[in-house]
């Protein structure tokens, strides 16, 4: 839904002047120096999140045959976003500059690592970032299960028809289902041609598929095993949802032409969510979205310091920004998301006469 503030922000004077508007920030940014890589910070990071991935692999191995091993998936799941949290800033080139190494990296950890398939999710997140929230050219708002805008819901049918209706409180649950959405996702991609290295990309996460369900059938029976993969990709699916659901879910969405310049189109399409140190760490920094999005490249823990001079360069422009605390986020993700069924809830009190 375009809002009337976002379409004054779109104006054809606004783009004129955008790119000078987001080159001087930028310049800014540079000499802030919060363009440049943090080997350590990464260095620490990736060795941190590796540890606990091992250590609860080595958990799931000791508990054993118990139920006890639920708590561990629990554990695992939380954990195994972590690594996808990872994959994102890698593929993002926050911590490495170059191609190869980047690769790589993302196929070990979201491949092999959580059965994530590195090329066709960066494909996807790369198409979102240069139009994010445009139904058209954002897959993160194609009209999938759920619908994003009342005009996606006017056209839509059969299953998003049907969920459309009451998609606000099937949303958190719908969750649930999201990790092994991405899990098959990224193996039917496997059969585009544009993905590139498509034979490692399947060896890598058709390795780690097979490597998955063989640890848990052979440390546990059959009902642990089944109540395992259930809890560990039903919280991990969650995490993740609750993780990206903050950033753009509820703000304006575009449509055909609508494309206002760079700056512009990143601001007043995200939400950046207010916290402290623990925020940052269970969102993996992707609350400081309105900065990822205007300098994706930008590592991690220079986005706080980077929030103050974006925050105040727009208030300096008219730019509206949006900041809100977590709980509000999803608050005013869910609201939208209500409104956005309307159409089909009155769909229901009136039907159409044929």
């Amino acid at each position: 839904m375009t809002t009337p503030a976002f379409a004054a922000q779109s104006c054809p004077q606004s783009s004129r002047r955008g790119g000078g508007d987001f080159a001087r920030l930028l310049r800014r940014i540079t000499e802030a120096g919060l363009m440049n890589r943090r080997p350590v910070y990464y260095a620490v990071r990736l060795g941190l999140v590796g540890i606990a991935f091992a250590v609860g692999w080595v958990a799931f191995v000791l508990v054993g045959d118990s139920w006890w091993t639920l708590v561990v998936a629990a554990l695992m799941a939380v954990t195994c976003a972590q690594v996808a949290l990872v994959m994102h800033d890698v593929a993002h080139r926050q911590v490495f500059r170059l191609r190869r190494p980047t690769e790589v990296v993302g196929r070990l950890v979201g491949n092999a690592g959580i059965g994530l398939a590195y090329g066709w999710w960066q494909d996807k997140h790369t198409r979102h970032h240069a139009n994010p929230n445009h139904e058209e050219l954002d897959p993160d708002v194609a009209p999938d299960i759920l619908v994003w805008s009342q005009r996606q819901a006017r056209a839509s049918h059969g299953l998003p028809r049907l969920i459309g209706k009451a998609q606000a409180f099937l949303f958190f649950p719908l969750l649930m289902l999201e990790g092994l959405n991405l899990h098959v996702a990224g193996a039917r991609a496997l059969r585009n041609r544009s993905i590139k290295y498509r034979g490692l990309e399947g060896a890598l996460l058709f390795g780690h598929f097979a490597a998955y369900l063989a640890a848990l059938f052979a440390v546990l029976p059959a009902d642990k095993a089944f109540a395992f993969l259930a809890v560990h990709q039903a919280l991990f699916g969650l995490y993740m949802g609750c993780i990206f659901a903050p950033n753009h879910k509820g703000m304006p969405t575009l449509t055909g032409d609508d494309r206002p310049d760079y700056l512009r189109r990143q601001v007043l399409t995200s939400r950046n969510v207010r916290g402290g140190a623990l925020t940052d760490l269970a969102l993996g920094g992707l609350n400081y979205q309105i900065e990822h999005h205007l300098f994706p490249s930008m590592p991690t823990p220079n986005l706080r310091h980077a929030q103050v001079i974006v925050r105040d360069y727009c208030a300096e422009i008219g730019v509206p920004y949006h900041e809100t605390g977590l709980i509000s986020s999803y608050r005013e993700a869910l609201r939208h998301m209500h409104h956005v069924g309307a159409p089909l809830r009155a769909t229901d009190r009136h039907p159409v006469a044929r």
